[in-house]
């Protein structure tokens, strides 16, 4: 069960046995009693295993994260951050539940007010049935510092399986400098570059049912794309992509902006 129990937190593979202060995860399993199946459900995490302090080796974290230099593979370990497996698959079932009824009645669009995005639709969602309220307060609990505050709806992007995010800072006036994003239906790469230079970048690979946490510079200096399906790669190895969903939290712009 080791494979099960290690974690993924900005790239950066990790093992329980690492001393306090690194990033720690306990995969729980549940046994299918008929067929004798063990089924791997969400890890547990803390606000302590997403903290700025966190330390690990480069060596750990370039399983899940590669970077063009040293400065970025910096920056990006600190402030893009992925929980993997943050979800079991009952609870991305019971997300998905509560909002395929309503995604399903879009279409699908090819033409974004700022151009960022290809293939797409899109809703904003205040109200969650009891169980979803859970799973969205623990990303809120983990993302966001205790009295940051908060946008109340959550952002449903669905991703068509020929779609695509194009590099793009999301506006200061509609969100902080956090966003915090849910992983759903597919895996795929989120490439994060230098708006200044985009020569400098890093490719972080986002797990069906991860957390991902961008925040500060990685938030306001680096654009970020979903690569297409026929650019989706990483270390070499093609990530399939299909229809993907993201549920995103974020918190209140800051005044200045």
């Amino acid at each position: 069960m080791n494979a099960a129990r290690r974690c993924m937190y900005a790239g950066k593979l990790l093992s329980p046995e690492i001393s306090k202060g690194y990033l720690k995860c306990y995969a729980k399993l549940l046994i299918n009693k008929q067929n004798r199946i063990a089924v791997p459900v969400s890890r547990q995490y803390s606000t302590q295993d997403v903290s700025e302090h966190s330390a690990v080796t480069s060596e750990q974290w370039k399983n899940y994260l590669i970077a063009s230099d040293s400065e970025t593979e910096s920056i990006l370990a600190k402030d893009m951050l992925v929980c993997s497996d943050f979800l079991s698959e009952t609870e991305e079932e019971s997300l998905l539940g509560e909002v395929e009824p309503y995604m399903k009645r879009l279409r699908y669009e090819f033409d974004h007010w700022d151009n960022a995005i290809h293939g797409y639709r899109e809703t904003e969602k205040l109200k969650w049935n009891k169980e979803n309220q859970k799973i969205l307060q623990r990303v809120r609990e983990l993302a966001f510092p205790p009295g940051v505050p908060q946008i109340s709806y959550v952002h449903v992007l669905d991703i068509s399986k020929e779609g695509y995010i194009k590099p793009h800072v999301d506006a200061v006036r509609f969100c902080g400098n956090t966003i915090a994003g849910l992983s759903l239906l597919s895996s795929c790469v989120m490439r994060l570059a230098l708006e200044k230079d985009s020569s400098c970048y890093g490719d972080v690979l986002l797990n069906r049912r991860s957390l991902y946490i961008m925040r500060h510079k990685a938030r306001y200096d680096y654009t970020h794309e979903v690569l297409p399906g026929e650019k989706s790669m990483f270390k070499g190895q093609a990530i399939p992509r299909n229809r993907r969903m993201s549920i995103i939290c974020r918190n209140e712009p800051e005044k200045e902006h």
